[in-house]
C-alpha cells in the first residue's frame, strides 16, 4: 500500500525557517506537490515538482521564500520554507501521482499524506 508520511512541521517565529519532508513508499512518483489548509479556508496549492526535478511550480505568495526539491533515491520530496510569515500557518499536505508530469490541481493527485502542522507566530 502506498503511503506518504510528512514530517518537519512545528512552531516557529516569523522570519524563521522550517524544512518539511515527505517520504513515500512504493515506486517513484511523477508529480509531487505540497498543499496547505488554514483553519476555515480551503486547501490551496503551494508548490509542485516534476519527476526529474527540472520543473517546479509555486503559488505567488511563496515565490522567493519556499523551495521544493526531491530525492528520488530516497523517494522523498522536501519543502524548504524561509522567511516564514504568520499567514503561512496551516496544515501542510504532501501529494503525489504516478500519471501526471506536474500540476497545481489538488483533485489530480491520487495519493496524500496525513498532514503536518506549521504554526508561525508573530
Amino acid at each position: 500500500q502506498v503511503q506518504l508520511v510528512e514530517s518537519g512541521g512545528g512552531l516557529v517565529q516569523a522570519g524563521g525557517s522550517l524544512r518539511l519532508s515527505c517520504a513515500a513508499s512504493g515506486r517513484t512518483f511523477n508529480a509531487m506537490g505540497w498543499f496547505r489548509q488554514a483553519p476555515g479556508k480551503e486547501r490551496e496549492f503551494v508548490a509542485a515538482i516534476s519527476r526529474s526535478g527540472g520543473t517546479t511550480l509555486y503559488t505567488d505568495s511563496v515565490k522567493g521564500r519556499f523551495t521544493i526539491s526531491r530525492d528520488n533515491a530516497k523517494n522523498t520530496v522536501y519543502l524548504q520554507m524561509n522567511s516564514l510569515k504568520p499567514e503561512d500557518t496551516a496544515v501542510y499536505y504532501c501529494a503525489a501521482d504516478y500519471r501526471l508530469r506536474i500540476t497545481r490541481t489538488a483533485s489530480a493527485y491520487d495519493y496524500w499524506g496525513q498532514g503536518t502542522q506549521v504554526t508561525v507566530s508573530s
